[in-house]
């Protein structure tokens, strides 16, 4: 008889570290002993306006709920082929980019593969790497967020890494990658994965989408999490090159994509117009968030491309802001680790929300 089930787990699994979701609204509501609809929530980069009314309107009058989704979500991937200009071949959907970046190591890592990573960044791609067996080989950020690219070469020619994920803008720093480093990184023998979740904030000058036919070892992806306001829904995208697309829908779970992901994700891409308004609205709110972040004596806010802002406590506790603010009903989210000792990151909200947010801090002064 079996004394521990224990027993039955991979080895690997049992001593990785957990990673830490958000809580819930409902959860920090009840902690707090604060409505959930007073809550001011800039923790988790979520989309202020959430879904367009068309999609609350076809969600909420489902007929085939009962039914299963399509497999292959092709409504969908017709029309993100039309409007990334490139083949509906080349295109898959995922439960959020999530799935996907985990869907591509699953393909691609047998254990002990290295996998190139550069923190501070997306907790996923370490996590989901311990999770596929991969050896991890960090090569950490230089001061401002910039990638360390002499360290890169040295750690791509040393330990041969089969996959690098690269987030661009990176999370949490906001910072654009310059598209000759990406060139560059597209010359060595790696996959090179660009998760692009929040690249509709910025202002970047190359779209790698359409790039993607042009390399053996680009995949990019993104997310209507952030731009369409679907980040409860879980539906997400990737670019692959066509001969890679075969294996990694055999390795995909059938029905990894619900019926309400997908009729939302149709409805909002026939919508683009209201959403690159709800977008700009962001990207206006960000710079007004910015500068009035800058005004706070013992905060440095950083210049960012997405719908956030990472900044430097100086002179506080990092962990006593996030209390403060949080005892008020403003939710942040607070960084204390190497690379991000004494940070804090605030997603863009609502004129309402920065107004609010701003009026705690000066109080802190």
């Amino acid at each position: 008889m079996i004394s521990d089930i224990n027993t039955f787990i991979r080895p690997n699994l049992m001593n990785m570290p957990d990673y830490k979701p958000i809580y819930p609204l409902d959860v920090i509501a009840d902690n707090l002993g604060i409505p959930q609809d007073q809550l001011i929530k800039l923790d988790a980069n979520e989309n202020p306006f959430g879904p367009l009314t068309e999609v609350l309107e076809i969600t909420g009058l489902l007929q085939n709920a009962h039914i299963y989704p399509d497999p292959e979500s092709r409504r969908v991937r017709a029309l993100l082929a039309e409007y990334h200009q490139v083949s509906e071949q080349s295109t898959v959907l995922g439960a959020g980019a999530d799935e996907l970046i985990d869907l591509v190591m699953r393909l691609v890592i047998d254990p002990g593969d290295r996998l190139l990573n550069c923190p501070p960044t997306f907790g996923m791609y370490s996590f989901d790497a311990s999770v596929n067996q991969a050896k991890v080989i960090n090569v950490p950020r230089l001061s401002d967020f910039s990638l360390d690219i002499a360290g890169m070469e040295h750690a791509i020619q040393e330990h041969q890494p089969k996959l690098i994920f690269l987030a661009n803008p990176n999370n949490p720093d906001g910072k654009l990658i310059p598209p000759e480093i990406i060139k560059a990184l597209l010359a060595h023998p790696l996959l090179v994965v660009l998760d692009e979740a929040y690249i509709n904030f910025s202002a970047a000058e190359n779209d790698w989408i359409q790039k993607v036919s042009e390399y053996d070892n680009l995949i990019v992806l993104r997310t209507l999490s952030k731009w369409a306001g679907l980040a409860g829904l879980r539906i997400g995208y990737g670019i692959f090159p066509e001969n890679f697309v075969p294996a990694l829908m055999k390795a995909k779970q059938p029905y990894n994509v619900s019926v309400a992901a997908q009729e939302a994700a149709c409805v909002s891409l026939l919508n683009i117009e209201q959403l690159n308004q709800n977008t700009t609205s962001i990207i206006l709110e960000r710079q007004r968030l910015f500068e009035k972040l800058s005004k706070i004596s013992w905060l440095m806010p950083y210049p960012s491309s997405a719908n956030f802002i990472l900044c430097k406590v100086t002179g506080k506790n990092a962990q006593d802001v996030n209390q403060r603010l949080r005892k008020k009903g403003i939710l942040i989210r607070h960084f204390n680790k190497p690379g991000l000792e004494d940070h804090i990151r605030i997603s863009v909200g609502k004129p309402e929300h920065t107004d609010q947010l701003v009026d705690v801090l000066e109080q802190m002064e």
